[in-house]
């Protein structure tokens, strides 16, 4: 029996598109030796403009091919190499993202504990005009501790020892036990748990994934990355760490800027950062970008 082929019909409209394809598929990749679970995506344009449609199941199988080996540019390459075959004379593009978490043990500031962090990643792939790109996006989240709140903060301190100690001959006693009371550190800054959302366009398409070097580049730019296990002493560490990395959104857009344009592997870049504010009832956001 001859089964219909309702897309092998000619549209009357006879009109080209962008892009045409399929999202939210479940797929196994293989990270650095380790299986990991992703969501793709995955498609073409379609050139010719009276074709109903292309053929998703030719997309799915390709994907299902790259489930074995290690993610790398090549292997990207060579699968939207088979998109393209596969939809010779109906396609000229092709796209592929896989999205994932990367997860990463990272040990305590001071203590011997330890914790597993988790990276959300997307890695977008295409060929178009002839031209094949590999973009890494990751999302970071980190504590940032706003300079003039902590300024203010000091100021009240200032005042308020002024106030306690006028006219008293100072004792060193009396002058610790009156900073390590709520009666002496009268305000503290505020701090806000913030994100930054990296993308970074491959320079090379060697067999290499840099997903930890962009990961650890972006948290010591920033200095102040969220934490997983901790003791008192890990937490005294953040306090101390907050409180000498001061930082508006600006401060933490210009220092990443810094660090991707250090890396050798990076052929552009969009930074954003985005502090979640305690003291407003809206986010503070800054972005730069190079070479986009």
């Amino acid at each position: 029996m001859i089964l219909p082929d309702i897309a092998a019909q000619m549209d009357a409209q006879a009109l080209p598109l962008d892009w045409v394809g399929m999202q939210g598929i479940a797929l196994p990749v293989t990270i650095e030796g380790h299986r990991v679970n992703a969501r793709a995506s995955a498609g073409v344009n379609l050139i010719d403009g009276r074709s109903r449609g292309i053929h998703m199941s030719r997309l799915y199988l390709a994907l299902q091919s790259i489930e074995q080996d290690e993610l790398s540019p090549l292997v990207l390459r060579r699968l939207l190499s088979e998109f393209l075959d596969t939809h010779e004379g109906l396609s000229t593009a092709a796209h592929c993202s896989l999205s994932f978490d990367y997860l990463v043990n990272r040990p305590a500031l001071i203590s011997s504990l330890a914790g597993w962090k988790s990276y959300p990643i997307t890695v977008d792939a295409s060929i178009k005009n002839e031209m094949f790109h590999v973009e890494l996006f990751v999302r970071i989240a980190y504590s940032s501790t706003c300079p003039c709140s902590a300024a203010l903060a000091r100021q009240l301190i200032q005042q308020q020892f002024l106030d306690d100690f006028a006219g008293i001959e100072l004792q060193e006693e009396a002058v610790l036990a009156w900073l390590g009371s709520s009666e002496g550190i009268v305000a503290t800054p505020h701090s806000q748990r913030s994100e930054a959302h990296i993308k970074v366009r491959l320079a090379t398409n060697d067999d290499t994934m840099p997903f930890r070097v962009l990961i650890d580049s972006t948290e010591a730019a920033l200095g102040t990355a969220v934490q997983t296990a901790v003791k008192r002493a890990d937490e005294q560490a953040f306090a101390l760490a907050n409180g000498q990395n001061l930082m508006f959104c600006e401060d933490a857009a210009r220092r990443l800027h810094v660090a991707m344009q250090a890396l050798p592997w990076a052929n552009g870049f969009s930074v954003k950062v985005e502090h979640a504010e305690s003291l407003h009832a809206h986010d503070a956001v800054a972005v730069s970008e190079w070479r986009w």
